[in-house]
């Protein structure tokens, strides 16, 4: 394997100790979550579902829109100068999975080292994929911050668990401020200018986080956001990018501040994986007779990266809260990643775009109470660099098997 791949370093008896505490933590506020909740709660504006169908984020207008929404906007191919002769659109499309998002770091990393990596028109990104989506969009130049925000063992510092009672009696079970500080040192001001520059040259750049509020999973136009001008445009933007890979309870979702009308309120977001695991096209355009229709001569070619397994992993289950807790939302995780990939396979088929779909296709050690183990992050990302570097890593259609 070639010079990239990562050498997973042992793991000390003290950073096993810390672990330990950590997971005890968490199991002990899970538990009394449990009897506890309602018991505290914030305070918050109330608004109605009338004031959230006509909501707009102040000073922003056309960046955002719902992915249940009536619309093709998603499926057409973004707008393009008129002097381009190019004939293929090429659409990446970034998964939720947490610490398997050290997946994507790995084949995009790859992927520039093969040389055959396309310039993206547009790039989706759901939870974990939320936060490669931007560098994945800019292009080569960043692999290597992936490659340390994956790989580097930084991931670790994000799992700040709080002590009881606070954590328990809180919004969350962990703190905020780590994932906060994380992007607002990555996604500075800078980085805005670059998205910004290539939205205006047609490419998108597009985020899933979904309204607890209103039940509904919401696309944001990130380079529209990146491009508005408005002063608080950077910090809308990491508001999304945090918003859309806070998994519900165990980060403090989102308020984001909008208004209807006269009204003003704030929206709670979270994490976009609760309304889809990956984003490809409208809900409304995947049972539709009307087809989407590409421009004339053009080709699209969708390609799906998955940061997790597909295929079933054996694992013989503690009978314990937590353990079967975890294990019943992993499989509904699974099967719903399941079900959004062959929607959007079925209807690739019918319009003719070109399919492509990598996954982690082999079963790995994985313990809920260290989600950000530096040693799995690492051969996940091996898995994924080593495959594309060999040509065996995309498949035309889902595969929900284990690998030969």
């Amino acid at each position: 394997m070639a010079s990239e791949t990562i050498v997973a370093k042992p793991v000390g008896r003290s950073s096993h100790n810390r672990r330990r505490v950590i997971g005890i933590q968490i199991v002990l506020q899970v538990l009394l979550s449990v009897v506890l909740i309602g018991c505290v709660s914030s305070q918050r504006i109330p608004y109605r579902a009338e004031d959230a169908g006509t909501a707009e984020i102040n000073g922003f207008h056309q960046i955002r829109t719902n992915l249940d929404t009536q619309s093709d906007t998603l499926a057409e191919p973004p707008p393009r100068k008129s002097s381009s002769l190019k004939t293929e659109m090429n659409y990446l499309v970034i998964s939720g999975g947490g610490s398997g998002g050290a997946f994507s770091a790995g084949v995009l990393k790859a992927w520039s080292k093969t040389g055959r990596r396309p310039q993206f028109d547009i790039v989706s990104g759901v939870s974990t994929g939320a936060l490669i989506a931007p560098y994945a969009f800019l292009g080569s130049s960043y692999d290597d911050v992936l490659v340390d925000l994956y790989t580097s063992g930084v991931a670790k510092d994000l799992v700040d668990a709080k002590w009881l009672p606070s954590g328990l009696l809180g919004t969350s079970l962990l703190k905020q401020q780590p994932l906060r500080r994380l992007i607002e040192t990555h996604i500075t001001g800078d980085f805005l200018k670059a998205v910004a520059a290539e939205h205006r040259k047609g490419r998108r750049l597009l985020v899933l986080t979904s309204n607890l509020d209103s039940q509904r999973a919401v696309v944001w136009d990130m380079g529209a956001i990146a491009d508005s001008g408005e002063p608080n445009s950077l910090r809308l933007f990491q508001d999304v990018l945090i918003a859309s890979a806070s998994i519900p309870g165990v980060y403090p979702a989102v308020l984001i501040k909008a208004h209807s009308g006269k009204r003003t309120f704030e929206e709670m977001h979270s994490d976009g994986g609760s309304g889809s695991q990956i984003l490809t096209v409208p809900e409304s355009l995947m049972t539709s007779a009307k087809l989407a229709k590409a421009r004339p001569g053009i080709r699209l070619n969708m390609y799906v990266l998955v940061n997790n397994a597909l295929m079933p992993e054996f694992s013989t289950v503690t009978n314990s809260t937590l353990s079967v807790m975890a294990r019943a939302y992993a499989i509904q995780i699974k099967s719903q990643t399941r079900s959004a990939l062959l929607a959007s396979y079925m209807y690739a088929q019918r319009t003719g775009i070109r399919f492509h779909v990598a996954s982690i296709d082999r079963q790995l050690s994985y313990s809920v109470l260290d989600p950000f183990n530096t040693e799995y992050m690492r051969a996940v990302f091996n898995i994924g660099y080593s495959e594309m570097i060999a040509g065996t890593l995309w498949k035309d259609k889902p595969v929900f098997s284990p690998a030969d």
